[in-house]
């Protein structure tokens, strides 16, 4: 059984009469004990649910599309967790003192197949393995690393499993992945990259894609074995070694298969490719392809933008995305009249090698950003915070951020369309109205 902890107004489930607190006990006769039989049995397009309210069983019956949910948020489990100690793991990476969750390590099969979270598949009993390949819960999301044997386990810090075997098991299942490689230079580069590459495209159509997205180094790096950061000259090393490898399966699989993440392309100063070539953008969640996305999109959101009334409002960016979004803040100045002003925000939290926006404090944004003429209000991605939430890593809102600033700050989606909705929103009909705190 699995307990319902809430019920969307004006859902299926609502007008079912579900409640908070009732026991969801079986649909269509399969029973139901966590989160992943949930999602896959209210797949049928027919269902005949059993539910436990208060001291009764009730017995319900439902028609509805296969894509449309029942309106209800069940319990969700506690993650299992992980036993590696990877020598680049962030969680190891952070200081002290930060909110619990954050030193959390995740290593759980079911987030990976609901949320698309990374696992190593390193914790898995032969149990888990089984219900992924009887459930047919795919895809799923690799971190492989290296299918070098000794090099994954001292990347990993521990005695794990050979990962080509799983990998083997699982797609000769049926089971899709999609898969990453953090590159550690000195360790999984070169020749090391070359053998995982070689090994998980041969299992292409199953493998569905393979990102390499550089190794994150924070200040906080005390008592941990020493990496090197990935140097220009590095990045510019293996971005050759992976364009050789998309123009190979191109014109052999009539896809790239693996992708470089763009951090790659900004360390090393060379010019992106464009949108066409991350096909449908299937590692896009692991920062490949985000900077040619956003150019396609900023193209179609100059052409949907009209003139709003002047105003001054202010972008804030990671130092590593400033200049991109610095471009098209200029030329959608130039369509609505409203000045667009970037702010790079530097990271002295965690350090000054790490540059993207989505690791930005909230204490670095008022510290830097106090002082500064801002204008009418603050742009704030929504990439900066926690997911579903106005709360920053280090626990500091968006209310501290307005409160500290003293302008409106409006949240937005990390995205040209995102910034163009965000002027919008700060319009009372269709003009820009600021109104001040």
């Amino acid at each position: 059984m699995l307990k319902i902890d809430s019920i969307e107004p004006g859902s299926y489930a609502a007008e079912m009469g579900l409640q908070d607190g009732d026991l969801l006990l079986s649909i269509n006769d399969q029973e139901i004990n966590d989160i992943i039989d949930y999602h896959l049995a209210i797949e049928a397009e027919t269902l005949q649910l059993e539910v436990l309210h208060e001291d009764e069983i009730w017995e319900l019956e439902l028609e509805k599309e296969p894509e449309e949910d029942l309106g209800l948020a069940v319990e969700h489990p506690q993650p299992h967790q992980c036993g590696n100690q990877c020598l680049f793991c962030f969680v190891h990476q952070l200081p002290k003192g930060m909110r619990r969750t954050l030193y959390v390590k995740d290593e759980d099969y079911r987030f990976s197949y609901l949320y698309g979270s990374y696992i190593t598949l390193t914790n898995l009993s032969d149990a888990d393995m089984e219900r992924i390949i009887t459930r047919h819960l795919s895809p799923l999301y690799i971190s492989v690393h290296a299918v070098d044997h000794p090099v994954r386990e001292y990347l990993l810090g521990a005695n794990v499993p050979d990962i080509s075997e799983l990998i083997l098991r699982l797609t000769a299942s049926g089971i899709e992945l999609h898969c990453q490689v953090v590159l550690c230079p000195g360790i999984n580069d070169g020749a090391v990259l070359d053998r995982t590459i070689d090994f998980l495209a041969g299992l292409m159509p199953q493998v569905k894609s393979l990102a390499v997205v550089p190794v994150g180094l924070t200040a906080h790096r005390k008592h941990l074995p020493a990496l090197e950061k990935v140097t220009p000259e590095a990045a510019s090393r293996c971005l050759e070694q992976i364009h050789q490898y998309q123009q190979k399966f191109l014109a052999e699989k009539g896809q790239r298969f693996v992708f470089p993440a763009d951090e790659f392309y900004l360390l090393a100063g060379e010019e992106f490719p464009p949108a066409s070539a991350y096909e449908e953008f299937p590692q896009i969640e692991n920062g490949v392809g985000l900077i040619a996305r956003f150019r396609q999109q900023g193209v179609e959101v100059l052409l949907e933008a009209e003139a709003l009334e002047p105003g001054v409002v202010t972008l804030v960016s990671g130092r590593s995305f400033a200049s991109e979004l610095q471009t098209f803040a200029e030329r959608l100045t130039l369509r609505t009249g409203v000045k667009l002003n970037v702010v790079a925000v530097d990271n002295d939290f965690f350090g000054s090698d790490i540059t993207v926006a989505g690791l930005i404090t909230g204490r670095d944004l008022i510290t830097q950003l106090q002082g500064q003429e801002l204008g009418d209000a603050l742009l704030l991605p929504e990439v900066v915070l926690r997911d579903g939430e106005e709360v920053f890593l280090d626990d500091l809102s968006v209310a501290d951020l307005r409160r500290e600033l003293g302008l409106p700050v409006v949240v937005i989606e990390s995205s040209p369309w995102g910034i163009l909705e965000g002027l919008e929103s700060l319009t009372g009909d269709d003009r820009i109205e600021i109104v001040h705190c």
